[in-house]
């Protein structure tokens, strides 16, 4: 899980990176990562854009918040600029092969929306209330 601060709140992304040294020996709480992806689903997606977001963004050493897709091929990178700002970048498919990289520039990654989405088949149906 990933603590905002010792006393909280404590949130638990799909995945995130740490490169910092203070987080290497921690085994139950990560409080200094430079990464944090959430895979959205329908039930979760506005906490994640909204209050997730908004407790993340007081991690001092967090650069890219990432939000990937589980509808469409597209995957939203905010990431912090020189300005303390925060700046959306929307990777999104233009068609079923494409090979557009996306870049994680805090983790020096980049891949193409085809690689993240190998094997995935979207049914809409599944996502329907």
């Amino acid at each position: 899980k990933v603590g905002i601060s010792p006393k909280g709140p404590f949130h638990y992304p799909d995945i995130m990176v740490s490169c910092d040294p203070r987080d290497r020996l921690e085994r139950m709480v990560i409080y200094h990562p430079c990464l944090i992806v959430e895979v959205l689903s329908p039930s979760t997606e506005g906490f994640d854009r909204g209050q997730k977001f908004s407790h993340y963004r007081q991690i001092n050493t967090l650069q890219e918040y990432v939000l990937v897709s589980v509808e469409t091929k597209m995957v939203e990178c905010f990431r912090l600029n020189e300005k303390g700002r925060w700046e959306l970048s929307v990777y999104a498919a233009e068609n079923d092969q494409d090979v557009n990289p996306f870049i994680l520039t805090s983790i020096d990654f980049q891949g193409t929306l085809e690689m993240l989405y190998e094997g995935v088949i979207f049914d809409l149906s599944l996502l329907s209330p």
